[in-house]
């Protein structure tokens, strides 16, 4: 599990990266600066989690657990939910999305505490 969650984390880097760069050029001139603010936070919590996927796959290589592991979903599930709710809100401007964006939210809540239990527990 250690090598996966190191390469969702590493590809989720790399997106957000593109993604940080296309919205800082190509949207620039498209966006209002309060729809390019909310692409920004979407890429924001996506490298974070990212780099969160780092500490899930050398904490897993540490202390194995099923909670460890339920983190490292619950992040790339908060990454597509969270993020990619807002980047699609942005992009088509269907509003309704932003009721969902506080699912992904929720989901990399539950993931840094199930994380800390996994730790706590081993």
């Amino acid at each position: 599990m250690d090598r996966l969650f190191a390469s969702f984390g590493a590809i989720a880097a790399a997106i957000a990266v593109a993604l940080g760069a296309f919205g800082a050029h190509a949207l620039k001139a498209r966006l209002s600066s309060t729809d390019l603010a909310t692409f920004e936070i979407g890429v924001r919590y996506q490298m974070y989690h990212a780099l969160a996927l780092f500490v899930v796959a050398w904490v897993v290589s540490r202390w194995p657990s099923g909670s460890v592991n339920a983190a490292g979903w619950l992040f790339i599930v908060g990454i597509a939910v969270f993020s990619g709710s807002l980047y699609v809100l942005v992009l088509t401007g269907q509003r309704w999305l932003g009721a969902v964006t506080p699912l992904g939210g929720l989901s990399f809540v539950v993931g840094w505490l199930m994380l800390a239990w996994g730790v706590l527990r081993r």
